[in-house]
């Protein structure tokens, strides 16, 4: 498991990512051996004649081959599902909160979902010099092994390990560039990202998100005002943040219309409200001549008026219809309009959607006008969208400020709806307060969707140790470590609680009944240095194991809060490695009091106690037909060179082949 991550690690290079994506999208610039062939792909784009190779322009900054590579590496964490909460309050949810480093999640969730994620929203830290941002990568690589990786010389080192510790400009960037990377290949086809951001990294976010998305994929950007009250200092009072939009494929991705709640309407039918709109089209490019299908009278009985004082009209000239109406000539420069609608369009919707009007002592064809949606704008404004209220939404669930402006629910709520179906999955790897999830819910609530959240928060603390060991509050954390709360996902988490809570009591009567409102919770962590010499240390030819490896990955042994064994967190790890989703059917299967996995035709074997009488009976009931496998994934650790090698022979010698897949 690990070592076979660190081993994968070892031989990642810079273009690794990109190479592993080109590949599956154009394979056939490939060799048989995995290199990539030049030469062919130069005389494609020659064929087409595009000189791309030789024009352009691009972003660079110190750490950019490191992050390069770093959005091609394998996890080496593991997951370690909260099973107390994952079988009581979160048994039956199909949202999702992870606990760690937001880039080994993401790499853990790229076999599983991708694909697979409709909606990103991130609020990254904005690199103010006052929000606390440093680059957090330790380098844990020699200076000769980073030399080797990337072809550099000391200096180069140097500038490239300047960036630990700092806030500047390149290592923001390395810290989002493998983010972004990986979250791109969570989208589906369809599938959008949103990004908050201020003045101080937009532009730098701008250029490495059309190096990552493509700048064709770039939608657009909203301006929020976040701040109508400005600050007076400095030299501008500053009011508003922004949210870019990026699409994986903007010629697939879709917006839905948002309703426009401060629209009026001026008319009533029994259809409902309504507002007029003249049907002829202003456009002074359709004219008569070039558009002679949408030039034809009207004929109007101005003898009778309906309650809202609209006439009856007809397309034939008929007794008491003897106002005859064809669309007007513009002021301007005198050219024929035409209407919008085509006769047969007319004739289908005539007295009903479109009727006579008179204004000015001038007769004119309407259209009455029912709908109140909009595409959302790209100025989003108003009290719902401040800061302030993002504030005081925590502030009233959690009952005491402990959270410095949170986005508001309103702001993600539009977002969401503007983008999303109602089985969407939105993913959110800078969760905060969670807000995201409370807009999720919200939405759920609204429309009796279905879609579902995956948070990822790190447990950021809000407390440190002084030099006499006492946990202190940190600067921004005292009111949320007096209210007892130790880390920032903490809070996030019980915020969604609350939050739930409170939208079932506004929503009693009108929530469906399969409403999620909880989530199920997995901690993303590292083994403890211990794991990682015994991992070091281990013989795979040796005749008997000494170390019981799978208790070093159990709650207890990485020293985090829960009750998990090493069993499930390793089950757990390589269920998403394998790609199933975190509410995969697993079936226990016991061979001779052994207790393996199942999971559709793949066989996990994780404990030790694996032995002779095991195959025996594993390689019977694949024999007659009682067990149906492609794989059997064994944990190499758990087993010593004699079991393995009788395992391995037992499945060669079977009629139908199944793999086993050896895993350290």
């Amino acid at each position: 498991m690990l070592r076979d991550s660190e081993k994968f690690n070892q031989n990642v290079q810079p273009n690794s990512a990109f190479l592993s994506e080109l590949k599956n999208k154009l394979p056939e610039f490939f060799t048989k051996d995995g290199a990539f062939d030049l030469d062919k792909f130069k005389s494609q784009l020659k064929d087409k004649n595009i000189n791309e190779l030789s024009e352009g322009y691009q972003l660079n900054f110190i750490g950019k081959d490191y992050a390069r590579r770093q959005a091609g590496e394998m996890p080496t964490s593991v997951i370690v599902p909260d099973e107390k909460h994952n079988n009581g309050e979160g048994k039956d949810s199909k949202n999702l909160f992870f606990t760690g480093d937001n880039l080994e999640v993401l790499r853990h969730l790229q076999t599983a979902y991708a694909n697979k994620v409709d909606v990103i929203y991130i609020d990254p830290p904005y690199n103010t010099g006052s929000d606390g941002f440093v680059y957090p990568d330790s380098f844990e690589y020699s200076d000769d092994k980073l030399k080797d990786m990337f072809g550099l010389d000391d200096d180069q080192v140097e500038r490239l390990k300047s960036i630990q510790g700092k806030a500047s400009h390149s290592a923001w960037l390395t810290l989002m560039y493998p983010r972004l990377a990986i979250a791109k290949q969570l989208l589906t086809q369809q599938g959008i990202i949103f990004i908050s951001i201020d003045d101080n990294e937009d532009f730098n976010l701008k250029l490495i998100c059309d190096s990552i998305f493509g700048e064709h994929n770039f939608i657009g950007q909203f301006v929020i005002k976040s701040t109508p009250n400005a600050r007076d200092y400095g030299q501008i009072g500053k009011m508003h943040d922004y949210v870019l939009f990026y699409a994986k494929n903007r010629d697939k991705a879709q917006s839905n219309l948002l309703p426009d709640k401060n629209k009026k309407f001026s008319y009533k039918d029994n259809r409902g409200n309504f507002n007029i709109h003249p049907l002829y089209n202003s456009n002074e490019s359709f004219t008569n001549e070039n558009r002679p299908n949408l030039f034809y009278p009207f004929y109007l009985n101005n003898n009778e008026r309906d309650e809202n004082g609209f006439f009856k009209i007809s397309l034939e000239p008929k007794e008491h219809y003897n106002v005859k109406i064809f669309p007007p000539r513009s002021q301007k420069n005198n050219i024929q309009f035409v209407w919008r609608w085509g006769k047969e369009k007319s004739q289908k919707y005539i007295n009903q959607e479109i009727v006579g009007y008179e204004t000015n002592g001038q007769y004119r064809i309407v259209q009455k006008m029912r709908n109140s949606a909009k595409l959302i704008r790209s100025i989003i404004e108003g009290k719902n969208y401040t800061s302030r209220r993002g504030t005081a939404e925590v502030e009233d669930l959690m009952e005491r400020k402990i959270f410095a402006f949170p986005k508001p629910v309103a702001l993600l709520h539009d977002l969401i709806l503007s983008s999303t179906s109602e089985n969407s999955t939105i993913l959110d790897f800078f969760a905060g307060s969670s807000t995201t999830a409370d807009a999720v819910m919200q939405l759920n609530a609204e429309d009796g969707g279905h879609r579902k959240f995956i948070m990822v928060q790190l447990p950021e603390k809000t407390y440190h140790t002084n030099k006499d060991g006492k946990e202190v509050p940190t600067k921004g954390g005292k009111a949320a470590y007096d209210a007892g709360f130790k880390s920032i996902d903490e809070i996030s988490r019980e915020r969604i609680r609350r939050a739930a809570r409170k939208i079932k009591e506004d929503n009693e009567l009108t929530l469906p009944a399969d409403f999620d409102g909880s989530f199920k919770h997995y901690r993303v962590v590292k083994p403890t240095k211990q794991t990682l010499e015994d991992i070091d240390d281990f013989d795979p030819d040796n005749t008997d194991l000494f170390t019981n490896m799978v208790e070093g990955f159990s709650s207890e042994s990485l020293n985090i809060p829960g009750n998990a064994t090493g069993e499930q967190t390793i089950l757990t790890t390589w269920l998403a490695q394998d790609g199933y989703s975190f509410d995969a059917n697993v079936q226990n299967i016991q061979f001779d009091n052994y207790n393996a996995h199942l999971v559709d035709d793949r066989l996990y074997l994780i404990n030790e106690g694996w032995g002779s009488n095991q195959t025996k009976e594993l390689l019977n009931k694949l024999g007659t037909n009682e067990l149906h496998l492609q794989s059997v994934v064994i944990f190499g650790y758990s087993f010593n060179i004699a079991e393995l090698r009788e395992l391995e022979n037992g499945l060669k010698q079977l009629d139908n082949k199944v793999n086993l897949i050896k895993r350290y």
